[in-house]
């Protein structure tokens, strides 16, 4: 395990990774542990557009997509105690990339999947997740994001982790991040996890 500390403490934890990473189901938990808030974006533009995110797609594509999805993580971002799920896409607007990568009091944390972790995840879901339907184009989505999640301050491979051990591996590197070296009780450095800080 490499790390290299921040100067201060998070205020908010970003996850980001492929579909199937398990961003919806490790982030409340975190928020739990913290006593922070949750909240997944695709959840919030669903709310405020009044329809799912497959409609967004196929009636306006998925630029049009992207740059809602921008405002909407531009805007929730600056809130403080926050545990934010972003959509697999995400990553790709350079934009977001940066707001994320450049605030000192954000964590942005990557759960790395292999994609066939993905397929088995979330086979049958097609119907709500336009990429996941696009197959010919799946792999290619995959390779061309990888060394895009891969940016962020850590990245924590989640493939044989279970979803206890995913939130052990976030609060310790949040730990990190503030110069706080200590493990908690009972949670050990994995050979199947990769925890690294990219300052």
């Amino acid at each position: 395990m490499e790390a290299s500390s921040k100067s201060v403490a998070p205020r908010r934890i970003v996850l980001t990774g492929f579909m199937g990473s398990g961003k919806t189901t490790v982030g409340p938990l975190v928020a739990a542990r913290l006593g922070w808030r949750f909240v997944d974006v695709d959840d919030v533009i669903e709310a405020e557009a009044g329809v799912t995110i497959a409609e967004i797609f196929a009636c306006h594509g998925e630029a049009a997509f992207r740059e809602r999805e921008h405002a909407t993580i531009a805007r929730l971002a600056q809130d403080d105690a926050l545990i934010l799920a972003l959509g697999g896409g995400a990553i790709e607007h350079a934009a977001t990339r940066a707001l994320l990568l450049a605030e000192p009091e954000t964590l942005l944390v990557h759960l790395e999947v292999e994609l066939a972790t993905t397929l088995k995840r979330c086979g049958g879901t097609e119907f709500a997740r336009p990429v996941l339907a696009d197959q010919a184009n799946l792999a290619a989505r995959y390779q061309h994001r990888l060394p895009l999640y891969r940016m962020a301050h850590v990245s924590i491979e989640v493939d044989a982790l279970t979803p206890n051990e995913v939130v052990e591996a976030i609060l310790r590197a949040a730990r990190l991040a503030t110069g706080e070296n200590e493990t908690s009780p009972g949670t050990k450095a994995r050979a199947d996890m990769r925890l690294l800080r990219h300052d």
